[in-house]
């Protein structure tokens, strides 16, 4: 049901009520830059080459930084980071010749672009 305002007290309902809103939205997407970064971590260790199955294992979400608006995340290879680029576009063997790269970060980084993409827009839209 709709509120009655005087003309006096207009301008602070509006603020609230947009207050209110901000708050909503920042917390839908918050909520969808996690789990979008949950997915990409998922996609990569799917997608690793595997010998050990220790490079895989390796990958994380690290928050970087998050305050009342914003939330900034990471995803990143822990203790296997120097094999991540290596692995991702190839490398020269040590007696000659050439490993190709798998890629496996790129597609995985591109789908969580996607997925959030979506996820913002159905969440704004639904108000």
């Amino acid at each position: 049901m709709a509120e009655r305002v005087s003309i006096g007290d207009m301008s602070a309902a509006i603020n609230e009520a947009l207050v209110e809103y901000a708050d909503l939205a920042t917390e839908d997407m918050k909520k969808a830059v996690k789990r979008a970064g949950r997915k990409v971590r998922k996609e990569i260790q799917e997608n690793a080459p595997v010998r050990t199955g220790a490079y895989a294992k390796s990958w994380t979400v690290k928050t970087v930084k998050e305050n009342a608006n914003s939330l900034s995340l990471t995803v990143h290879s822990r203790d296997r980071y120097y094999l991540a680029h290596l692995l991702e576009f190839g490398h020269a063997k040590r007696g000659g010749g050439r490993v190709s790269g798998q890629a496996h970060i790129a597609p995985a980084e591109d789908k969580g672009i996607r997925q959030l993409t979506e996820e913002i827009e159905r969440s704004l839209s639904r108000g």
